[in-house]
């Protein structure tokens, strides 16, 4: 039996979950043979389960945090490819309920992981995304590698993406080699000068001299209903007036990164991914890949997949946005294409028996309805995964 999680929020790493479903499940199951494959979408442990995968070197940086403290942040080197973990620099786990700011919270460091990426020497970086407490449209970030959101007077704008509201350009070296500042871009105008201050997106990562790709957790657009601030900022401590003022301040933005790059970014698949972070790695030339997917084609899910008779795997919420991509969506498609039943546990269930059904899952479980309510789940996160999972292998399991 496959078990392959997703990290359930912040409460555990996809790695602790997996362990914990195995630890249930043999206690009901013994004569089961468990094998563990943590898997992430690009957002928490995308590091850590790459580099369970594929070995590699693991460099250690200290980098500015989500509300500006320092925080310690590992990558990936391997094969002359870095790969970057966003949620390690600018994640929601990194911020106390009580200290939450949606509207300041800022990607900057993700910027400098970059740059220590490139300080290496190599010319080829992966960065994940997903799991961010920002919804600052990755300005913070560009700002990192030299590209600084400036306001109509050509003043720096604080971090955050409220402070995005007045934002009306960039400014920042030229996109190739060159002496001094590229021109102010107005944002809704057009290039100020006969050179943008940034490349066209389809001419790849002339900014940060490296090949960037971004591994989605979502593709979410980044404005609107089913944008950054909307469908995320609520997760991330923005009531409904923050949530509109953050809304508004990215559509200025995006007015901002189209006029520098000629492209407008802002319905791109995925450009709504971390807070907005993926539009501002597409407007530098990322090109997208989902998350989940490079994970599974990285960690060679599918030759596990083959020896297989059933699939178990979760995450914290299964929800309407597991249905897009991510990882139960993943290993779901898996399991179909080999004819292997797959069931869910998660947190808490809100996914129907027909949409799951309609992606492969053939059956959900929560721990939070298992455990008799949400709190008692939270309370003791591990211990009530693995009774779940005791409790699912009396059904599914050998005896």
């Amino acid at each position: 039996m496959l078990i392959a999680p997703d990290s359930f929020g912040t409460t555990m790493t996809a790695d602790q979950a997996a362990r914990a479903i195995a630890d249930g499940w043999a206690g009901r199951a013994p004569g089961d043979e468990l094998v563990l494959r943590p898997l992430s979408d690009g957002g928490p442990g995308f590091v850590d389960v790459l580099h369970a995968a594929l070995g590699g070197t693991l460099h250690l940086v200290s980098v500015t945090g989500p509300l500006g403290e320092p925080v310690d942040v590992q990558w990936l080197e391997h094969n002359g490819i870095g790969y970057v973990e966003s949620a390690q620099a600018c994640g929601l786990a990194l911020v106390p309920d009580d200290r939450l700011r949606p509207g300041e919270a800022t990607t900057r460091g993700v910027g400098e992981l970059l740059v220590d990426v490139r300080a290496k020497g190599l010319r080829r970086a992966v960065v994940g995304l997903g799991g961010s407490a920002t919804t600052d449209g990755g300005a913070g970030m560009l700002a990192a590698l030299g590209m600084v959101p400036v306001d109509a007077g050509g003043a720096p704008l604080p971090d955050g993406g409220l402070a995005l509201a007045t934002v009306a350009g960039l400014l920042g070296p030229a996109p190739t080699a060159g002496p001094g500042p590229g021109p102010v871009a107005a944002a809704g105008s057009g290039p100020v000068a006969p050179r943008p201050v940034a490349p066209r997106a389809e001419q790849g990562g002339a900014w940060t001299e490296l090949e960037l790709v971004a591994a989605t957790d979502v593709d979410s657009p980044l404005l609107g209903e089913h944008g950054a601030a909307a469908v995320f900022g609520p997760q991330k401590g923005a009531d409904p007036a923050t949530v509109a003022a953050l809304d508004a301040a990215l559509a200025r933005w995006a007015d901002v990164l189209a006029a520098s790059t000629g492209c407008d970014l802002r319905d791109h698949p995925g450009a709504g991914a971390a807070g907005g972070l993926g539009a501002a790695l597409f407007a530098i030339g990322a090109v997208r890949e989902p998350g989940a997917a490079m994970v599974r084609r990285l960690t060679g899910l599918d030759a596990t997949l083959d020896a297989a008779q059933l699939v178990v795997t979760g995450e914290g919420s299964f929800d309407w946005q597991s249905l897009r991509g991510k990882v139960v969506t993943t290993v779901a498609g898996g399991a179909v294409e080999r004819g292997l039943p797959c069931v869910v546990l998660a947190g808490q269930v809100a996914v129907g028996r027909r949409e799951a059904a309609a992606i492969g899952v053939d059956a959900a479980y929560s721990v939070a309805e298992h455990a008799g309510s949400a709190d008692a789940s939270f309370a003791d996160p591990l211990g009530t995964l693995a009774a779940l999972a005791g409790h699912v292998a009396g059904q599914w399991g050998r005896r």
